[in-house]
């Protein structure tokens, strides 16, 4: 297996550092926009000649296949944020290589009924080239993070060993994390976090299909286990939703992230003021996405590990019956960021994220996992996939009763 892993901001870099301690790959090629970026990901490997450094256009499908080619590369492993899916994705493709990323193609509204009717929506143009990847016999698995990803793996599993029937599967995403020194500072990237909460969320019901509500819709408390406790959530716009129902039966699809009044208020002041908009305004002389800066404004997630304490938590909550009886129950993965730092010195969201793609790509190494067209994680047994997670050193959860 030669990797080409195109993104190494903090989630690229610390899948760097997961992968270095594999042995089911022959090359990862690390490129970003910025060279120097994937070479300070390479600095603590610098004696293992896996891995190279290049530079890399990733809003050019073009620069990513003559990236690919030259390296002889096997799998394109997209680690950027998701305007840039198409190109890589593309790019991929033409390349000859497999492919697997950890957000999907970006939505837009419905122009009319943006807050009760789908327009474009997550993953749409990806799954219409689905019949090109078959046809080719390759391979697109798409959202193979934390969440799209394993959250994913956990809704197979309930499906094929925890229930005979579900009502509601949903993806319940919180955190107790706390950044010293900064009043306010996303431990992900805040481009692609404006992107998910502002979106109208979608819904999935058996009777009704993909439907959208307002942003920050459902509001309801969840316990989270290991310590992090009840967090409020709210509805927002994730894979997950799109995904589960195409491989999973159940009457309902939910995602709902435990934001907290103070994110929900700064995203709704964002975008009251226009702060949210990717469309270039001129600024003396100069054009820039408004969004952009507000990314450029705030701290960089990859450096806030040293000062960041507490938990993160992605699960899957599952509601049905099992032998005719009543089940709830709520499967997650926790990572302390104490843990993650010390052990990989990558702070606990970014880590937790960059874990899956890397366990899915040794399986598909090995032939465990196969398939070809555009597919989620939901495709493929889950078992395989959770013993090797748990085997990396990050076990996972279950709890009964939701």
């Amino acid at each position: 297996m030669r990797i080409l892993l195109v993104g190494a901001g903090g989630v690229g870099s610390a899948a760097v550092g997961i992968a270095a301690r594999r042995d089911f790959f022959e090359t990862m090629v690390v490129a970003d926009y910025d060279v120097r970026r994937a070479e300070r990901a390479l600095e603590r490997h610098a004696g293992d000649p896996r891995f190279v450094a290049a530079q890399v256009d990733a809003s050019s499908a073009e620069a990513v296949a003559a990236l690919a080619r030259e390296h002889g590369v096997t799998h394109v492993f997209n680690a950027v944020d998701p305007r840039f899916v198409m190109p890589i994705f593309d790019g991929a493709f033409a390349a000859g290589a497999d492919y697997l990323d950890m957000a999907m193609s970006l939505s837009r509204p419905h122009p009319e009924s943006p807050y009760e009717k789908t327009g474009v929506m997550l993953g749409d143009e990806q799954f219409a080239k689905a019949n090109e990847w078959e046809v080719a016999g390759r391979l697109a698995l798409a959202g193979i993070g934390i969440e799209p990803g394993l959250s994913d793996v956990f809704a197979r599993y309930a499906a094929d060993h925890l229930f005979d029937e579900i009502d509601e599967i949903g993806v319940r995403d919180g955190a107790n994390l706390e950044v010293a020194g900064h009043e306010f500072a996303p431990s992900f990237s805040i481009w692609t976090t404006i992107e998910e909460c502002l979106n109208p969320p979608v819904v999935w019901e058996k009777d009704r299909g993909w439907f959208t509500t307002a942003p920050f819709s459902e509001p309801e408390v969840f316990d989270f286990p290991e310590g992090i406790g009840p967090v409020e959530c709210v509805n927002v716009e994730h894979e997950e939703v799109l995904l589960i129902p195409r491989w999973v039966d159940a009457k309902r699809v939910t995602f709902k992230y435990g934001l907290g009044d103070e994110f929900i208020t700064v995203l709704s002041v964002l975008h009251k003021i226009g702060l949210d908009s990717t469309e270039k305004v001129r600024v003396g002389g100069v054009e820039v996405s408004p969004r952009d800066v507000v990314a450029a404004c705030l701290p960089d997630p990859a450096t806030l590990g040293d000062r960041m304490t507490g938990k993160t938590c992605a699960g899957t909550w599952v509601s049905g019956r099992k032998d005719g009886a009543d089940r709830q129950v709520y499967l997650y993965h926790v990572v302390d960021n104490e843990w993650s730092m010390a052990e990989y010195g990558s702070q606990a969201v970014v880590w937790q994220t960059a874990v899956n793609p890397v366990v899915a790509l040794e399986l598909l190494a090995a032939g465990t996992w196969s398939g070809a067209g555009v597919l989620g994680p939901e495709a493929f047994d889950p078992m395989p996939f959770l013993d090797l997670l748990t085997a990396y050193g990050s076990p996972w959860g279950m709890r009964e009763g939701g």
